[in-house]
């Protein structure tokens, strides 16, 4: 997506989606709502804030539809994002009037039939009735919609993932008619050789323009590093998770997204402006932390605070 006034990367919270649908518990829509206000106020400017999906899959995330029209009303500048596994779930979501739309699209067929129970084929089949959808809108209330491959950088399910299958994916998003297409590191396989090289063929397959978010994971530790990496290759979105909460639940093992403290600290002190403020980002993680008990939470720069005299990117 075009960055925003400001800023030079963009850093979009997933915490409510995908931190919260890899937990058993059930956080209270008040205090969602809570921990998403306190995110805006730290100046995080994207926010996913769950998925249209059945509530008997992901209770924990019943409550998107509310969470979306109450946000939108308190914090109208805040880009919503949402995932939608199908058309019907993207018909809930423009209801609700979020601004955008993931659809995932696994690169493992294996982790496709696991996760949303389609086929490739089956997928392009949503993905062209969304496209149908978005298209009968009026001018400027279309919202953003971006078709993201996981397991992009190898699969729990298959292992190896060929680069070549993700570009020819990309390209049929492309296609089919996404606005963008995005990368994950769902299995949290990738490393940054890796993520420069795959980068670089998605972008000279579909455009830079087209493709510059990868949501990647810190299951082995190299999270913070990928984000380097794709920095190096024309990358300005990165996903993150407060407290790393988060993971897929149908990949075994993919525990770990990125830190937001420490994916945030680490490009402000890079010189790099993210608009977040990190004093006002850590009363955030007390919402998190007050809301969910006993969870464990995750972060070095949490932990080791601030070094003395750290600036912030001016």
């Amino acid at each position: 997506m075009r960055l925003m006034e400001g800023i030079d990367v963009l850093v979009s919270e997933v915490g409510p989606r995908d931190g919260l649908q890899s937990i058993d518990r059930v956080m209270p829509t008040a205090a969602k709502l809570a921990w998403i206000d306190a995110l805006a106020a730290a100046g995080v400017r994207e926010i996913e804030v769950g998925s249209f999906v059945p509530a008997r899959l992901l209770p924990q995330l019943a409550d998107t539809g509310e969470v979306v029209r109450a946000i939108k009303a308190r914090h109208p500048a805040l880009h919503v994002a949402v995932l939608v596994p199908n058309a019907k779930g993207a018909e809930a979501a423009i209801a609700a009037g979020a601004d955008k739309l993931t659809l995932p699209l696994s690169a493992s067929e294996t982790h496709s039939l696991k996760n949303l129970r389609r086929t490739h084929a089956q997928l392009f089949e949503e993905v062209a009735r969304i496209v149908d959808l978005l298209s009968a809108l009026p001018d400027g209330k279309r919202p953003q919609f971006e078709g993201a491959i996981s397991t992009a950088f190898g699969c729990t399910l298959e292992g190896e993932v060929p680069d070549a299958r993700v570009v020819a994916l990309a390209e049929k998003l492309v296609a089919l008619g996404c606005d963008e297409v995005g990368l994950s590191d769902t299995s949290g396989y990738a490393n940054p050789a890796q993520v420069r090289r795959l980068v670089r063929a998605v972008h000279d397959a579909i455009g830079p323009g087209r493709m510059t978010g990868l949501h990647l994971h810190n299951t082995r530790g190299l999270g913070l590093a990928n984000v380097v990496a794709g920095l190096e290759v024309g990358i300005t979105t990165f996903d993150s998770s407060q407290g790393g909460l988060g993971g897929c639940p149908f990949a075994p093992g993919a525990s770990g997204n990125i830190v937001t403290e420490d994916l945030v600290f680490m490009l402000e002190s890079m010189g790099l402006r993210t608009g977040i403020d990190l004093a006002p980002l850590m009363v955030a993680r007390r919402f998190l932390a007050d809301a969910l008990p006993g969870e464990p939470l995750y972060g070095f720069m949490p932990d080791a605070g601030l070094p003395l005299g750290f600036r912030a990117a001016a």
